[in-house]
């Protein structure tokens, strides 16, 4: 009874804005990270920009959570708004951690294999702006949601090679009085690969979704 009862309530629709507008905030994060790795002034000229997107990223998590509280009826369960939105937020927030080591270690040259990764995380950032949008019509979408969440773990097994090819080449260049460079260089590999990672994170949380909805 208290199900069909649900069913008949209207439903707050307003959590697909907000996770439309934080999507946009991940791709102009992953942009502006982008732009950091051209290197020399782009660097310091984007930086800033990293970090007001994450700012913004985290006042719309703020406002999703808030909403759940408030709201009777959901578009789906709570939880999976609570975890997804989360997904999402970790995927920026790595972005301001990569973004601070390389202002941290001073860098401003950037192998390609460095740029490779942060084009990696562009293509992932966009891919998610397509798909949390479609989660207002879940079982039409299903296929593309689908779809794209496989191109973003695709992306990931790319990237894991990109990062591992980067990090054997950087080892074999270095001198032994390069170690602080490797040590550095090294970490924003790192830091840029669990970007990629965090991607993956959500998109299994959207499959998630969509297999309980579908």
């Amino acid at each position: 009874m208290f199900r069909w009862f649900r069913r008949l309530m209207p439903r707050e629709e307003h959590f697909f804005d907000m996770y439309a507008r934080h999507a946009d905030t991940i791709v102009r994060g992953a942009e502006e990270l982008r732009g950091m790795l051209q290197g020399g002034e782009a660097v310091r000229r984007h930086y800033p920009a990293v970090l007001a997107a994450e700012d913004d990223a985290d006042a719309i998590t703020r406002e999703v959570v808030q909403a759940v509280r408030r709201t009777f009826v959901t578009p789906f369960d709570r939880g999976d708004i609570q975890t997804l939105i989360g997904r999402m937020d970790d995927a920026i927030d790595q972005m301001k951690k990569a973004a601070k080591a390389i202002v941290l270690f001073e860098m401003t040259e950037f192998d390609p294999e460095l740029q490779r990764m942060g084009d990696a995380i562009l293509r992932c950032a966009g891919l998610l702006r397509e798909a949390v949008p479609l989660l207002v019509r879940i079982s039409p979408n299903a296929a593309r949601i689908n779809e794209i969440c496989e191109q973003i773990r695709q992306i990931e097994g790319e990237a894991d090679d990109v990062h591992d090819v980067g990090v054997t080449e950087l080892f074999r260049r270095c001198r032994p009085d390069d170690a602080l460079r490797f040590i550095a260089a090294r970490e924003v590999f790192d830091q840029l690969e669990k970007i990629v990672d965090r991607f993956d994170d959500a998109a299994n949380e959207i499959e998630g979704i969509v297999i309980e909805h579908v």
